[in-house]
């Protein structure tokens, strides 16, 4: 399958097309699973504060990105241009690095709960870790489709 019928051809959707063509279906994933981590993690308890105010700022950041490029893609704010293009690309890439880094510090704050936190606290923070890494590997995937779109627009 040639990389521009993969990622859905070399123009962004509008409309519902948006939920049919790949990889902007992605976006309702992303929406739901990021929303989740947002539930997750504001009720967790991290003993690290600093780690839990950059998951929650990743996962919100996120959430409030993609909830609006869903919205302008729907409504075809874009208008076929080329330079949303690039905008999806670069919000995918961005964000992907965003999940991955609070993913990680999230495991790690996992980690540290695992010994003197009861164990409510420490299946949250597990459930937490492992939607943020199925978060960012929705965008990574979303990303590479992306930046195949992006090449070939």
């Amino acid at each position: 399958m040639a990389p521009s019928a993969a990622s859905g051809g070399s123009s962004l959707p509008s409309g519902f097309a948006v939920f049919t063509t790949f990889p902007d279906l992605l976006f309702v994933f992303e929406f739901v699973f990021g929303g989740l981590v947002w539930i997750l993690i504001a009720s967790s308890h991290v003993p690290i504060p600093l780690i839990q105010g950059w998951v929650m700022f990743t996962s919100v950041s996120c959430f409030i990105a993609t909830t609006l490029l869903l919205f302008l893609y729907l409504i075809g704010a874009h208008g076929s241009r080329t330079s949303w293009i690039t905008l999806d690309a670069a919000y995918h890439c961005i964000a992907s690095l965003f999940y991955f880094g609070a993913s990680v510090l999230e495991a790690l704050a996992a980690i540290q709960l695992q010994v003197g936190f009861t164990y409510k606290y420490y299946h949250e923070n597990i459930a937490a870790v492992v939607f943020s890494f199925v978060v960012t590997l929705l965008y990574v995937v979303h990303a590479v489709f992306s930046l195949i779109r992006w090449k070939s627009s």
